[in-house]
């Protein structure tokens, strides 16, 4: 009972062009590629399917190595201010959804960039008081390590000019000590905290919305983290056996497990062994990120010299959580943008290194020679997102001066040193689109732009752009022997486009379209 699919152009993956003419798929896997009349005579018997591929073009399925499933879900079904390009575009939208809630019910918003507005304001607390007109509010960045709280928000979460700053926060404060409703990382856990929990309804609703979105954007499976934001660690496992389980769903879900939600989880894992779901590595913060200055550089900004961002953690604490991830025989998954953080963590994973496996470094925003040399002789994955080039150009240039900026997004010279990337998308932060990540590797600039890209030595080739999605994201779980390529044995995984994303313009693989998502030989999208 196998499935042929032919009649289209066919990348393997296996070197830059490889290319086969057919691929016969049995129970999941892929069986054997050649040409389509061999492979006719081979599996005569077992051939009960074929799928025409029309002309297109099949690569091994896409992958995105860092999202949050249930929070893209949110953005897509929430307010979305991520697109807003004035302050008076934000207030306006901000007013209009404020008229549709109940009197005390919470305004509640997701990726403001004040980056995207020419005064590059910020809205103070008063403000916000005045467009959500006694509700209370909180309005997340763009990079989710900063939010707006107003006046309503702050008092019910006891913050006062009294609050100290909680380790690892900073609540960003006027010139007589009042909080300005500006709240940086560990922060605005205070006011999150109060939020009223979302129902068990609303977050099958954004995981199902999340995966269906995905797939039609070519994705066969994404690298998550998902269990500490939502209350009990229950509560997005009851989702995940919701749209996977009873659903049904065909899609890769590789699960992170936040260190605040390990012991919880522990009690509940067995049963939770979901179809298609599986469980990966601790998920730590060791800083925030570059937009709000929370990244932990180890020199101070360049644009605000009193500061040099925030640590999440002292160096101890980082290391003991090591050390319990190890006694659980797990690898680890810091996120690390700025150059400091990524040096402690490098640090504490050389005292308490990986039992087997590879940790993972998300994102290494800013790295250094000695940082790359350090990397090269330890068994660590990069998750990479490629679409910060074109989100975080040209203003990043500001953030860490001209000095450091040829080390921000230094993919080039992360994968000519030999160290092992893969490509993600931070979704809901940035977009979760692949072509979006694979576009700003190759050309360095934002879509549209006509220039040589930013920091253009840092460019990747197609086929390495392509390669983050696909064998990356399969060597940062150690699965790079089964999954990521099209060959014999490996995963039936495939993503499908109606052109040739290694032939057409730079600029024209933004307007591939997603033929077919095949997950295990059976097609989950189709348009």
């Amino acid at each position: 009972m196998g499935t042929l699919f032919h009649n289209g152009t066919i990348y393997t993956m296996a070197s830059e062009g490889d290319q086969c003419d057919a691929v016969y798929v049995e129970g999941g896997k892929i069986v054997q590629t050649g040409t389509k009349n061999e492979l006719q005579v081979l599996y005569s018997r077992g051939i009960t399917n074929t799928v025409d591929l029309e002309g297109n073009v099949m690569f091994p399925g896409f992958v995105d190595s860092h999202l949050h499933l249930i929070g893209h879900g949110e953005k897509l079904i929430r307010l979305d201010l991520s697109k807003m390009t004035s302050a008076e575009e934000m207030e306006k939208a901000l007013k209009e959804k404020a008229q549709t809630l109940e009197k005390d019910e919470w305004l509640l918003g997701e990726g403001w960039n004040e980056n995207n507005f020419i005064d590059r304001k910020i809205f103070h607390k008063l403000e916000l008081d005045a467009i959500a007109e006694g509700r209370p509010v909180l309005l997340s960045r763009v990079c989710r390590h900063a939010f707006l709280a107003n006046s309503k928000a702050l008092e019910l979460a006891g913050i006062t000019s009294e609050t100290p700053d909680p380790a690892g926060g900073i609540i960003k404060r006027d010139a007589d000590g009042e909080p300005t409703g500006l709240l940086h990382d560990s922060a605005a856990e205070l006011v999150k905290k109060v939020v009223p929990e979302v129902s068990q309804e609303y977050l099958n609703k954004a995981l199902k919305t999340s995966v269906e979105n995905l797939l039609s954007l070519g994705l066969t499976g994404g690298h998550t983290e998902d269990l500490s934001y939502y209350g009990y660690v229950e509560r997005p496992l009851k989702a995940y056996k919701n749209v996977f389980a009873e659903h049904g769903t065909r899609f890769k879900a590789h699960l992170l497990v936040h260190h605040e939600a390990l012991d919880d989880f522990k009690k509940v894992k067995k049963d939770y062994q979901l179809p298609h779901v599986e469980y990966g590595a601790m998920k730590i913060f060791g800083d925030g990120a570059f937009g709000g200055r929370t990244a932990w550089l180890s020199h101070p900004y360049n644009d605000a010299p009193e500061t040099s961002g925030v640590y999440i953690h002292e160096d101890d604490a980082l290391l003991n959580l090591i050390q319990k991830a190890r006694k659980e025989n797990m690898n680890i998954a810091v996120h690390t943008i700025g150059d400091m953080a990524l040096l402690k963590t490098i640090e504490a994973i050389k005292k308490c290194p990986p039992l087997d496996g590879r940790d993972r470094l998300i994102h290494a925003g800013l790295v250094s020679e000695h940082l790359i040399e350090e990397m090269k002789n330890m068994s660590v994955s990069l998750d990479v997102q490629p679409g910060f080039v074109a989100s975080d150009f040209p203003w990043l240039i500001e953030r860490l001066g001209t000095e450091r900026i040829p080390y921000a997004y230094a993919f080039r010279t992360l994968l000519d040193e030999g160290i092992v990337c893969a490509g993600g998308s931070d979704a809901p932060i940035e977009p979760v689109d692949p072509l979006l990540g694979i576009h700003a590797a190759v050309s360095r600039r934002k879509p549209g732009e006509d220039h040589e890209g930013y920091v253009p030595e840092q460019k990747l080739t197609r086929h390495e752009a392509i390669g983050l999605y696909t064998y990356g994201s399969a060597a940062a779980i150690s699965q790079e022997h089964q999954r990521g390529y099209i060959k014999a044995g490996y995963a039936a995984d495939f993503t499908v486009y109606d052109r040739d994303l290694f032939t057409v313009p730079v600029d024209d693989i933004l307007n591939a379209d997603v033929m077919y998502t095949v997950v295990d030989g059976e097609i989950a999208f189709s348009k």
